[in-house]
């Protein structure tokens, strides 16, 4: 058996090009330039036998991957889906509102923290995702969990919750006595999915500081999938596009001595791919100079419809 992961969408919340962004690398993605390839928002597909199918995140623009993968659609009868469960790491609504494209009375399972599941049952219009059909099941922290389709048959995956430094979604945080975007807590999770085989692949999406747990966690691993929003901490700022930095977005930075690739550098990852990235990141333009930067540190930019087999 093959532990297949299927990028879904490579970009940060608002794809790329972003609906209302109007800087150079967006008009480069309208103009169909080849070397700033569109992307549509952050989720990752696993399977463990190419048949059924556990999503990572559910993004806005589901609907949109789903149509673009043969491997998700229906396959027989009226009505079928080979999606069984989805995995969330936060509520953030790039995460989560995609669950709502799933709402016509498929079987499925959902697995989250018990922060982002209570998340989901404050808004009635999940309610949409009807509970007879759809089971949804808390993941412990640091505790394996087997996803399972509706109804319990096991998928042939294991998925292992972890905290990493966030913050809680935007649309939540004038509710919060206090903004710390390093809390350690469910609001944010990695996520570790293995096969019966053992493979294994990470997939943590928005992280906004290495820490040493972190790191001892990673070391050795064969693939992670590693949150690559901004190249730098005052991108948004410098662009004019926005008045917050990374960290105070709950983003590392791509770039610099506290960056992701120096985290990475010491911890011997077999393949190291950044995700959720933003439409301000030069990293989406294959002809930047900090694409060429980060493929000689050995960093690959993910892009809607990579597979990687393990």
């Amino acid at each position: 058996m093959t532990l297949r992961i299927r990028v879904l969408g490579a970009a940060a919340g608002g794809g790329f090009p972003q609906w209302n962004a109007n800087n150079e690398a967006c008009r480069r993605a309208r103009a169909g330039d080849p070397s700033a390839r569109p992307a549509t928002q952050c989720s990752l597909a696993v399977s463990s036998d190419g048949e059924r199918w556990a999503l990572l995140n559910a993004s806005p623009d589901l609907r949109q991957q789903i149509e673009a993968t043969p491997d998700l659609q229906p396959r027989s009868g009226l009505r079928d889906s080979p999606i069984r469960a989805v995995a969330l790491t936060n509520g953030d609504v790039d995460a989560i509102a995609g669950l709502l494209s799933l709402r016509e009375r498929q079987p499925l399972s959902i697995f989250s923290t018990a922060r982002v599941l209570a998340i989901l049952t404050a808004n009635p219009i999940f309610e949409v995702l009807a509970r007879d059909l759809v089971e949804r099941h808390r993941l412990l922290l640091e505790e394996p969990t087997p996803l399972r389709e509706r109804g319990g048959a096991p998928l042939g995956l294991s998925v292992e919750a972890f905290s990493v430094p966030g913050k809680v979604p935007l649309y939540l945080e004038a509710a919060e006595a206090a903004l710390d975007t390093r809390r350690l807590g469910e609001e944010t999770i990695g996520l570790r999915i293995s096969d019966e085989g053992g493979r294994h692949v990470f997939f943590i999406p928005s992280c906004a500081a290495m820490t040493a747990e972190l790191s001892r966690r990673l070391q050795g691993a064969e693939l992670v999938f590693f949150d690559g929003t901004l190249w730098r901490d005052d991108e948004m700022i410098r662009e004019g596009s926005g008045a917050k930095t990374g960290r105070r977005m709950g983003h590392i930075s791509a770039s610099g001595p506290e960056g992701a690739i120096a985290a990475f550098a010491p911890l011997k990852v077999g393949r190291k791919v950044f995700i959720h990235v933003n439409n301000s990141n030069p990293l989406l333009l294959a002809d930047s100079p900090e694409r060429t930067e980060a493929a000689a540190a050995g960093w690959e930019v993910a892009f809607d419809g990579m597979e990687v087999r393990l």
